[in-house]
């Protein structure tokens, strides 16, 4: 970025305004003419017309034609994009999720939302010669898994409307095919922050998930322990239900989410 000022301060106050132009604008106020960000900046009107026409040549900042003020331009969704992949849901989780499999001794899953199913996205399994078995990729039905009913909840209308209209086809006597009690499983989910899954999925398995949220407060994953019911039992399961959310908020927190 080009500066008028002489020496390495200026250049680098030239860089620090410039970042407080980008900063100016929020989601209440997608564009701001050159005056009120003179104005708000505490910053000389022929400063800010510099700093916006530099930016503007970079892809940073974007003109709007009709009425000369500006807003933030495509080239930091570029950049945005760059940090997203970096901070992949997998790499930000997989400390945690090694840290519930210490704590449970239990098979642990990151999981996300695909249709009307759950995919997961990555597991641990349990040292256990019996334990719950599964592989990155695999696929089973979101309304009777502890994750699918971790991320359905939180989801639109829509979704579960297409969730229901794909079918609730029992996988084990324990499934629920009901729509309206799977309404009610939903709901309590968003009550109490986490979801179960008690053989419902899988006979002689149960299941505990939680969500984690992007930095929108979207609900994009959910990190789950499952486990024999000889060990996971129902007193085993509410003594997980703290190390679970804390999991899942703690990847959340990872992901820019601010409760």
């Amino acid at each position: 970025m080009q500066d008028t000022q002489d020496g390495g301060e200026g250049r680098l106050s030239s860089v620090a305004s410039a970042i407080r132009v980008l900063k100016a604008f929020s989601e209440t106020e997608v564009e701001i003419g050159i005056s009120t960000l003179a104005k708000r900046l505490g910053l000389a009107k022929s400063t800010v017309h510099r700093l916006a026409s530099t930016l503007t040549a970079e892809g940073l900042l974007e003109q709007n034609p009709e009425n000369g003020r500006y807003r933030l331009g495509l080239g930091l969704f570029a950049l945005g994009a760059l940090v997203r992949r970096r901070m992949d849901i997998s790499t930000q989780a997989l400390p945690y999720l090694h840290e519930l499999r210490e704590i449970t001794g239990e098979t642990v899953h990151l999981a996300t939302l695909e249709q009307s199913n759950i995919i997961y996205l990555f597991n641990l399994e349990s040292h256990q010669a019996i334990r719950m078995r599964s592989y990155v990729g695999a696929r089973k039905p979101a309304f009777c898994t502890s994750e699918g009913r971790a991320l359905l909840a939180f989801q639109s209308a829509d979704v579960l409307a297409r969730v229901l209209k794909d079918g609730l086809a029992p996988r084990t006597p324990n499934t629920p095919t009901d729509p309206a009690l799977l309404r009610g499983t939903l709901e309590q989910v968003r009550r109490e922050g986490y979801a179960q899954d008690d053989e419902e999925s899988e006979v002689g398995m149960r299941g505990l998930a939680a969500p984690v949220r992007d930095h929108t407060g979207q609900v994009i994953a959910a990190i789950g322990v499952a486990g024999p019911i000889q060990r996971l039992t129902k007193k085993a399961v509410r003594g997980f239900v703290a190390p679970v959310l804390q999991a899942a908020d703690g990847v959340s927190a990872r992901l820019g989410y601010q409760s």
